[in-house]
């Protein structure tokens, strides 16, 4: 009978999408085959599946982990920010609506259903499933229709670990705090507790951890050291974006727009030894000594247009431009760097036109379809072929079209500026591929350093599990599942 177990923290980024990517490496690596499940995630960096859905990264992280494809069934419910108070929100891949927060509940019973039904799917396939929740249980006041922590718990039977971040301090309010809040029914679910992210000797903390274990009278499955290789695996969260820097001689610049959506294609070039990142942040400039700005992917572009400008950034571009600099704009980036960008319909907030920035000849007219596929390309400048995906809405035409960035399929995708320096395209994911990145990197005068991507996470992966053994009672916690 196929068992399930479920990692719930005391809040956000307390490293339950770490801890679960390690488990599910752990159990694979017993000879289990295991599924990772989130039945609610909120995350503007998704990932497209094999059944041409989108799911959150952190979900395709762990089918990695767990040496699966990634499927919609993993994340049946994932949340995308489009403003301060909306969100859209995507159903076993596909998009059902965009709804604002107070008008969220009503949908909550229409979704559990759906989470449930997916669960039901995956627990068919899989000798075991391994589940994340989302923020914390003890935010008592979303309870009600809960659909992400203890209501889901409850509804699939299924054990929770709940898991307490030490590096942020106060580890056991956090943990005694919220059996305190939680209801008894929510509490009876919780078989034990993990102490996360401690930096130091663990040892340090066994009287704490001692306290813990007496005051709520669950089980410790132990304490897990800072594990320092966690750059090196793609991040989900924003918090986790890179902080800049960097040893290499070519500088990057990458614009954090207020709604950055698909970073993780920033992480292979954060790894490269030749190479120095930096995320310019709002209020800060454009180094003026960069040799390559990327505009990245936006849940909403005409908003972070705005946004840009209002950092000067667009100021910044223009004698960045000037100077001889290179750009690449990347999905809702390289609609930026054109003349227009309308929406007549509204798809992404209200229905209007926004000037772009100006740098490549093309316009673009948000659709309500969105664009979802797994793609073959070959870049035009040097010929590497890639591998990547498509995840977005709008279609660019102009002049620049005309020189392409990569081909897809036989057709034009993307388009370069007259000079060359200037690029814009739709495709994520790209910079990934060793081969397409090392060609990329020389054609625009940086230097490639042989790194093996995927590898590095493959080998992570593997070191992560290893430290969990080490560090924790793996054993216990699968003996957990039911």
């Amino acid at each position: 009978m196929t068992r399930a177990v479920m990692i719930q923290g005391t809040g956000s980024n307390v490293g339950k999408s770490m801890l679960v990517a390690g488990l599910c490496r752990a159990a694979r690596l017993r000879g289990l085959k295991v599924a990772p499940f989130k039945p609610q995630n909120m995350s503007n960096n998704a990932a497209v599946t094999e059944n041409l859905g989108e799911i959150g990264r952190a979900q395709a992280l762990q089918a990695l982990a767990c040496g699966l494809a990634a499927h919609t069934d993993m994340n049946p419910v994932l949340l995308k920010p489009e403003s301060e108070t909306g969100a859209q929100v995507i159903v076993q891949g596909k998009r059902l609506t965009t709804t604002r927060g107070r008008e969220y509940p009503a949908l909550k019973p229409r979704l559990m259903e759906a989470v449930l039904e997916s669960f039901a799917r995956l627990k068919a396939r899989h000798d075991l499933v391994i589940v994340e929740g989302a923020g914390s249980p003890a935010e008592v006041n979303l309870r009600a229709g809960d659909i992400a922590n203890m209501g889901f718990a409850r509804a699939a039977d299924c054990p929770v670990i709940l898991t307490g971040d030490i590096d942020r301090g106060g580890v056991i309010a956090q943990i005694i705090g919220s059996q305190a809040v939680m209801e008894a029914g929510d509490n009876a679910m919780v078989a034990g507790f993990l102490i996360n992210k401690f930096r130091g000797d663990p040892r340090l903390f066994d009287d704490g951890y001692a306290y813990i274990a007496a005051r709520s009278g669950w089980r410790g499955f132990g304490v897990v050291p800072y594990f320092g290789d966690a750059y090196k695996l793609p991040a989900e969260d924003a918090l986790d974006l890179p902080k800049g820097g960097g040893a290499g001689g070519y500088k990057i610049a990458v614009l954090t727009l207020s709604r950055i959506a698909n970073f993780d294609d920033l992480d292979p070039l954060a790894q490269e030894p030749g190479v120095n990142l930096t995320m310019v942040r709002a209020g800060e400039v454009i180094p003026y000594d960069a040799d390559l700005v990327i505009i990245p992917g936006s849940k909403s572009t005409r908003s972070d247009l705005a946004f840009l400008r209002a950092q000067g950034w667009d100021i910044d571009l223009a004698a960045h431009v000037r100077r001889g600099g290179k750009v690449l704009g990347i999905c809702a980036g390289y609609q930026m760097l054109g003349a227009m960008v309308r929406d007549p319909l509204g798809i992404e907030g209200s229905a209007g036109e926004t000037a772009g920035l100006g740098h490549l000849g093309v316009e673009t007219e948000m659709t309500p379809d969105k664009h979802l596929t797994q793609i073959e390309a070959v870049h035009q400048a040097t010929g590497s072929g890639f591998q990547g995906y498509e995840i977005h809405i709008g279609r660019s035409e102009g002049a620049d079209r005309q020189r392409r960035f990569a081909t897809v399929d036989g057709r034009p995708e993307g388009a370069v500026s007259a000079d060359g320096r200037v690029m814009g395209s739709y495709l994520h994911g790209m910079f990934a591929n060793d081969a397409f990145r090392a060609a990329f990197l020389r054609s625009i005068g940086g230097e490639a350093s042989g790194l093996r991507y995927a590898d590095g996470v493959d080998e992570t992966l593997d070191a992560l599990a290893a430290h969990l053994e080490a560090h924790v009672d793996v054993a216990g916690i699968l003996g957990c599942a039911r």
